[in-house]
C-alpha cells in the first residue's frame, strides 16, 4: 500500500465538541499507578482471570484433555498473552504519535494536537500498569505476531487517519475481548479491576478515532477510501485468527498442551471451531457494525 497524501485529520472542527470532552475527561480522570489498583491484595490465581468458556480451545476436543488445573492454567497464559499484545501496541503507539505530532504540527488541528499528546501519555501509563500486573501475578511476556514489525514499519510511511483507523480497529477489539472475558464475579478482583480501569481510558481512544475515521470515510476520495477499507479488511483477518488462537502457548504451560505450535491443521480447527465463531460474532459485534456501516467488512 502506497502512503496517500491528502489534509490532515480532515473535518476536525465538526467534533471539537467531542474532543473538548475527552481532553477534559483525561485531565480530570486517569491511572496513577500508585493508587488506581488495591495491590495490596494481590493476585489469587486460584481464581480464574477470565470466564472459562472463553478459553481459546473450549467447545473442541481439545479442552476435554486438560484437567481443571490445566484450564486454570491455561487461562492464565491467555491473559499474559492479552497482557502482551497491549504492551507492544502501546509501545509503539506514542512513536507513532509522535511522529505525527512532529511532521504535522502546523497542519493539526489544535484540539488534535492535544489530545495526541494525551494519548500517548496515557499508553505510556498503560504499560507501566500491565508490567506491574505481569510481575506481580508472575505471568511471562509473549512475543509480538512475526507481522508486527513489517506492520508498524508500512504504517509509520501512512497518512495519519490511516494509522488512527488501525490503531481504533485493534484497540476496539483488544478492549470488547477484554471486557467481554474479564467483567464477571467469578474473575479474580485485581485482574477484573485492572481491564476495568485500562477500558475507561481507552473508550476516550476509541471515541477520538471513531470521529477521525467517520471523517476520512465521508471526504476521502472514493478510490483512497477503497484502498484503506482494503488494508483495514486485511487487518481484521489477522486479529481476528490473533485473538482466537496464538500457538505461542504451547512453549509455557508445564504440561505438553494438546495443540502442537507447528500442527496447522489443529490450529486451523481451533481457530475456525463453532463456539469461536459465535464467540467473535458476540464480542466483536459493535466493531463489526461500525465497519459494514463504512464498507470495511
Amino acid at each position: 500500500m502506497t502512503a496517500i497524501l491528502g489534509t490532515v485529520m480532515a473535518d476536525a472542527a465538526k467534533h471539537h465538541r467531542t474532543f473538548n470532552t475527552l481532553i477534559r475527561a483525561s485531565h480530570t480522570s486517569y491511572i496513577d499507578l500508585e493508587t488506581f489498583l488495591p495491590w495490596d491484595i494481590g493476585v489469587d490465581k486460584s481464581k480464574p482471570p477470565k470466564k472459562m468458556d472463553q478459553l481459546w480451545i473450549h467447545g473442541t476436543s481439545y479442552d476435554e484433555q486438560l484437567t481443571p488445573e490445566q484450564r486454570l492454567e491455561v487461562a492464565w497464559l491467555e491473559t499474559a498473552r492479552d497482557l502482551s499484545m497491549f504492551i507492544h501496541l502501546e509501545h509503539f503507539l506514542p512513536y507513532l504519535y509522535g511522529g505525527y505530532l512532529n511532521q504535522y504540527k502546523d497542519q493539526l488541528d489544535k484540539k488534535i494536537y492535544e489530545y495526541l499528546m494525551l494519548f500517548a501519555r496515557e499508553e505510556l501509563t498503560h504499560i507501566l500498569a500491565f508490567r506491574r500486573f505481569m510481575q506481580l501475578a508472575d505471568l511471562p511476556l509473549f512475543a509480538p505476531p512475526t507481522t508486527w514489525s513489517p506492520f508498524t514499519n508500512a504504517l509509520t510511511a501512512l497518512r495519519p487517519e490511516i494509522g488512527v483507523l488501525s490503531t481504533l480497529i485493534i484497540e476496539w477489539m483488544a478492549e470488547l475481548a477484554a471486557m467481554h472475558c474479564t467483567q464477571s464475579s467469578e474473575v479474580d478482583p485485581l485482574t477484573r479491576q485492572l481491564f476495568h480501569a485500562h477500558h475507561n481510558e481507552e473508550i476516550r481512544h476509541i471515541t477520538f478515532a471513531k470521529a477521525i475515521g467517520s471523517a476520512f470515510f465521508q471526504n476521502a476520495p472514493a478510490a483512497e477510501a477503497q484502498e484503506v477499507r482494503q488494508f483495514l479488511g486485511t487487518l481484521i483477518k489477522g486479529l481476528l485468527a490473533a485473538f482466537t488462537y496464538n500457538p505461542e502457548i504451547s512453549a509455557f504451560t508445564s504440561f505438553e498442551f494438546p495443540v502442537r505450535p507447528d500442527d496447522a491443521a489443529a490450529i486451523d480447527r481451533v481457530r475456525n471451531s463453532e463456539a469461536n465463531r459465535q464467540l467473535n460474532e458476540t464480542r466483536f459485534r459493535k466493531l463489526f457494525d461500525w465497519c459494514r456501516n463504512y464498507g470495511v467488512m
